[in-house]
């Protein structure tokens, strides 16, 4: 909590930002940059990391289908990344909500100065009363076009860098389940997790759509990076971004992963 405001980062998906023609999906962000508005009267400092850029670079270019070389991605990200930012800066203007870009490495957490830098910087931003647009820095990412491991890590690694009350995942996923729902139809969704196990981590099954690189194994990994350090996690459907109103509230939704508070047992 800063200066009596909870805070809560948002990670939002690919599948979530563009739609089925692979065109970002700008009522979504309307819808959105609503919620984020409302979330802020209820004493809420929203952070918000996006998936997206290599999508809207790919839709800028022509590009119909996803390459697989390196140069080709990261040039997409690299047109995109500026799309992505000026819609969101146009949504949430309506409301006077001041956005930024802060793009990230693994040089910006794995170094302690660096992390340190980014934490200053965020906490200032937060301090501010802007809503920082956080992603990796696909552009320059040496080692493959996710350096960190997807959005879902980088989501976790900004919680705990900013002590987050709450980390959100927006995805086209309703939560964990008992099983595949894909391929088991009988699969149920599983509300509460109060501790990862081994045996939790066992249900991730699958990876992620065609325009994200994420999958539940990536949102298990960091929902148990975040619950250890004391905040709680909630996997949801970002079909409908209103759902933010209940996961505020601690209301059911999605799949909520309890955090490891100081005075819980070890």
């Amino acid at each position: 909590m800063r200066n009596g405001k909870k805070v809560i980062v948002i990670k939002i998906g690919s599948s979530t930002l563009v739609n089925e023609q692979g065109k970002l999906d700008r009522a979504y962000f309307d819808g959105l940059a609503a919620q984020v508005h409302a979330l802020r009267q209820m004493g809420w400092s929203p952070l918000i990391v996006s998936s997206a850029a290599i999508a809207c670079g790919l839709e800028a270019l022509g590009i119909e289908e996803r390459p697989t070389d390196m140069p080709s991605l990261q040039a997409a990200a690299s047109v995109g990344q500026n799309a992505l930012m000026a819609t969101y800066a146009e949504a949430f203007s309506r409301y006077d909500v001041l956005t930024s870009c802060v793009l990230i490495t693994r040089h910006s957490t794995a170094q302690r100065n660096a992390y340190l830098h980014a934490r200053d910087t965020l906490e200032r931003l937060i301090d501010f009363d802007v809503v920082p647009i956080i992603n990796e820095n696909d552009t320059v990412a040496t080692d493959e076009i996710t350096s960190i491991g997807d959005n879902d890590t980088l989501a976790a690694i900004v919680a705990c860098c900013c002590k987050a009350d709450l980390l959100v995942l927006l995805s086209d996923i309703d939560g964990l389940y008992t099983a595949n729902p894909h391929t088991h139809p009988d699969a149920a969704l599983i509300p509460l997790v109060e501790e990862i196990t081994p045996e939790v981590m066992a249900l991730a099954d699958g990876a992620g759509s065609a325009l994200g690189t994420g999958g539940m194994a990536t949102k298990l990994r960091a929902a148990r990076m975040v619950t250890g350090s004391g905040a709680d996690m909630v996997i949801a459907n970002g079909a409908h971004p209103e759902v933010l109103y209940d996961i505020a509230d601690g209301k059911p939704a999605g799949t909520r992963f309890k955090g490891r508070r100081q005075e819980d047992p070890a």
